[in-house]
């Protein structure tokens, strides 16, 4: 048996070697990163009755931290999103051009 058809048999068909070296879609997580936020969501959502409580604890003693505990939980809900910056040929300014029309 050669190469080819151990690999052929390897991966499952020829059907399967079209997709070989393709990798995962972009966009789709790793497994363990899917563990990992699936663990911490169902922490959350396991502790959302007490953490009302203990955050109402804390902000009696220091409501800054209290606030700076929310926005740090926050964060697992709603990702911070990452800033963009557009810049011209290599790093310098975008150069515009006026448009109009003709008469």
């Amino acid at each position: 048996m050669g190469t080819e058809s151990k690999k052929i048999e390897a991966t499952g068909g020829i059907a399967n070697l079209t997709n070989m070296g393709k990798g995962r879609p972009k966009g789709v997580p790793n497994k363990s990163t899917q563990i990992v936020r699936d663990a911490i969501a169902n922490l959350l959502e396991r502790n959302a009755p007490q953490m009302d409580k203990w955050l109402n604890e804390v902000a009696q003693d220091d409501p800054y931290k209290a606030l700076d505990l929310m926005n740090k939980l926050c964060e697992y809900h709603i990702p911070k999103l990452a800033r963009t910056e557009h810049t011209g040929k290599d790093g310098g300014d975008i150069k515009h051009r006026m448009v109009g029309w003709m008469k």
